[in-house]
């Protein structure tokens, strides 16, 4: 054995923070999990993981915590925000003078009584999040029938692979001791200090564009419910301002009623448009700008000398005619998937997370079939002419404007739901963390969290009023954001996590003693890292080379994402009609 390494192996305990915090029984230097700083780089992920299997085994003992469907459907909340949350956790816990305060049975008490929530509460909950099919017929329409369906499938599936890769690490890097609240708690045991900033900065990021995303989408709505007449700018205004005091409600809890009432909304719109559509010929009034024609042909959208428009028509392959506008509808599409930047908050709240990946992959499957029905319906009856979203495409005003009307209500709550988690990702992770503000819960939070709320909402109305151009905004944020927070970390965090488990020999003395809070390891840098990767067998292996191309092919998607969306929008802003602040709508036309 080399010197180096027989130091490194007979080495004290690493932690190490003041007398107060030691831990006296066992006679070392040993620093309990709450005495901690609450991301401590000294925390190793063999710590981590002892913690989580310990709290496996307890958490599988338990008792399946009952689904209250009768209080879900009547809107009444059912996760863990009905449980007051200890009186030793009300604190700023980024402060080490008020986590000394608190014991072991504290601690891990705390941690328990936050989860509650079942996994039938948790199916509700994802399907709330993401259900929302409006985009899906212009992604059918901009690719054809054989690769839109092919696609949507392949990144249905994915989405739900890259949902049990963030349950696989959560359930080995989650405990009482350490619990992983959000999805930069698991970059950071992963992968480190600046994983897990990039990671919370692009979630606070996706839900700020999401928020802009609703603005000029309902901006659009209000627009043409006034056939017009409304200055177009004023539009977004009026949603904002509404979004506005719905944001100021801080706790989730009082979103309850309506977040439940949300997709019953959503659900009969898709019904009536179904039926419409089956029985009315699209709306050409916008199909020059806002169709999946548009995008890839404008010709195929476009009336001849005597005003008559081009019949119905579909594409069986993927269309010749434009590139960017294919993989633009592709990634108004990948919209639909975009929930997995939540799955862990729902995750944190559950009594037993182990039956997280039963009712996710359930909840993808009633996702994907509702959307591709919805889809395929919408495309079949409309072609071409395709709108995004579905619902503007509806030729009849009367009911054009009960979709407008119904999706409007639907998408004020998004939008109070977006800004409300939004705000609360950038304070938690941002102002409390790195500026030591106090916590939500406590006065001064309150004022600060008040103080935010304005100027969230006003980035989204200069987003709104800026960007006229839906289709292509949508694109950019599938791009930059909803690709990477779906399909690009989960196995750059996966990979993480295997490589440093995989790296610790325990025939060789490596590993985690919580006896002593000593951890042993035989080597370190990028040496300890290639073991890792070229450990745990055959399969384990080839599962970290396919991890790998996973994560560079996810990459590789959103930078050719990234330049579609661009050159799209380029394109769009090229049309005297689009200015930005301006007073004619985007959906209107000569």
């Amino acid at each position: 054995m080399e010197k180096k390494d027989l130091e490194q192996e007979q080495s004290p305990p690493r932690y190490r923070t003041p007398r107060d915090a030691k831990d006296v029984s066992s006679g070392t230097d040993y620093i309990k999990p709450q005495h901690r700083n609450l991301y401590d780089t000294n925390v190793t992920l063999e710590e981590y993981h002892y913690y989580a299997q310990k709290t496996r085994a307890e958490q599988d003992a338990l008792e399946k915590p009952k689904t209250p469907w009768a209080a879900i459907l009547k809107g009444k909340k059912h996760t863990s925000d009905d449980v007051a949350a200890p009186d030793a956790m009300a604190g700023n816990l980024s402060k080490e003078s008020n986590r000394l305060e608190i014991t072991d049975e504290e601690w891990t008490n705390a941690s328990r009584a936050f989860r509650t929530a079942s996994a039938g509460a948790c199916f509700y909950l994802i399907t709330t999040d993401i259900l929302g099919p409006f985009a899906v017929p212009v992604a059918i329409g901009t690719l054809g029938w054989g690769p839109g369906i092919g696609f949507f499938t392949l990144f249905g599936f994915f989405a739900g692979y890259s949902g049990y890769l963030l349950w696989k690490v959560f359930m080995g890097l989650d405990s009482y001791e350490f619990p992983a609240r959000n999805y930069g708690d698991l970059s950071f045991r992963a992968w480190g200090t600046t994983a897990r900033h990039v990671t919370n900065f692009m979630q606070a990021l996706a839900l700020l564009l999401l928020l802009g995303q609703v603005t000029i989408l309902f901006g659009q709505n209000i627009s043409q419910m006034s056939k017009f007449n409304l200055c177009y700018v004023v539009c977004p205004l009026i949603f904002v301002i509404v979004g506005f005091f719905l944001t100021q409600i801080r706790t989730l809890r009082n979103y309850g009623i309506i977040a439940t009432f949300a997709i019953w909304l959503n659900l009969l719109v898709m019904f009536i448009n179904m039926g419409v559509m089956a029985h009315s010929p699209p709306n050409y009034a916008i199909a020059g700008s806002a169709s999946a024609g548009a995008q890839i042909d404008p010709t195929t959208v476009t009336a001849d000398a005597q005003g008559n428009f081009p019949p119905v028509m579909h594409y069986s392959s993927l269309p010749v005619h434009s590139l960017v506008g294919s993989i633009g509808g592709l990634l108004n599409g990948v919209l639909a998937y975009a929930g997995a930047q939540l799955f862990v908050e729902f995750m944190a709240e559950m009594r037993r997370p182990r039956d997280f990946l039963k009712i996710m992959w359930g909840a993808q499957f009633f996702i994907y079939t509702v959307y591709m029905i919805y889809g395929c319906f919408c495309y079949f009856y409309q072609g071409q002419y395709v709108t995004n979203p579905s619902y503007q495409g509806v030729s009849t005003f009367a009911w054009q404007t009960v979709g407008n009307a119904l999706t409007l209500v639907a998408g004020l709550i998004a939008a109070g739901l977006y800004g409300n988690i939004g705000i609360k990702v950038f304070y938690n992770n941002v102002l409390m963390d790195m500026f030591k503000c106090p916590p939500l819960s406590s006065k001064t939070g309150k004022f600060a969290y008040g103080a935010i709320v304005p100027i969230w909402w006003t980035i989204a109305f200069l987003i709104a009023a800026a960007i006229p151009d839906y289709f292509g905004f949508v694109a950019v944020i599938s791009a930059s954001t909803l690709l990477n927070m779906t399909y690009t970390l989960p196995p750059f965090i996966v990979l993480g996590y295997d490589i440093q488990r995989h790296a610790v020999r325990a025939d060789e003395g490596e590993g985690f003693d919580p006896a002593t809070g000593r951890v042993t390891r035989k080597s370190s840098g990028l040496k300890r890292w290639m073991r890792g990767y070229l450990s745990g067998g055959a399969f384990q292996v080839a599962m970290n080379v396919w991890h790998t191309l996973y994560f560079l092919a996810s990459l590789g998607m959103c930078g050719l994402g990234m330049y579609a969306s661009v050159e799209g929008m380029i394109e769009a802003f090229q049309d005297p009609q689009r200015t930005s602040f301006q007073c004619r709508s985007p959906l209107e036309i000569s």
